[in-house]
């Protein structure tokens, strides 16, 4: 019975590294209802290829924030093993900087902060293929 048990804890524990990803996405799924808010209520009086750039990043964020939650439980599923992990962070770093530094720049940073927005879709692409490549890699 004791080797049961042990079996049933391990089974139900998650990893901090799943957790951190799944609190990372639901808080950029907050951000980005918030994002959503703020484009249809506040961002009023812009012009429209800002408010364009600023609701293209809130379906990134949407997207990638949706993603966030099934990656790590695909992880702790095994599928993809350390590869799969490297997808998600990959994917978590590049939605915040993709579209963070619109939302920044839209809510009156500088305007060079866009130009980090690259590196971000960069990450994002990355992450996609990595995760591809994943989930056919053993071990």
């Amino acid at each position: 019975m004791k080797g049961a048990h042990a079996m049933t804890t391990s089974a139900t524990e998650v990893s901090l590294e799943a957790k951190a990803l799944l609190c990372y996405a639901g808080l950029s799924l907050l951000v980005a209802t918030i994002g959503g808010a703020v484009g249809s209520h506040v961002l009023t009086s812009i012009d429209a290829t800002a408010l364009h750039s600023f609701e293209t990043a809130v379906q990134f964020q949407f997207f990638h924030g949706l993603a966030l939650l099934a990656l790590p439980l695909a992880g702790l599923r095994g599928i993809g093993g350390r590869w799969l992990w490297l997808a998600a962070w990959l994917i978590a770093a590049g939605t915040l900087l993709f579209s963070g530094s619109i939302y920044t720049k839209t809510l009156g940073a500088p305007a060079g902060i866009v130009s980090v927005a690259p590196y971000g879709g960069v990450a994002i692409m990355l992450g996609w293929l990595v995760f591809a490549a994943s989930v056919w890699r053993r071990g």
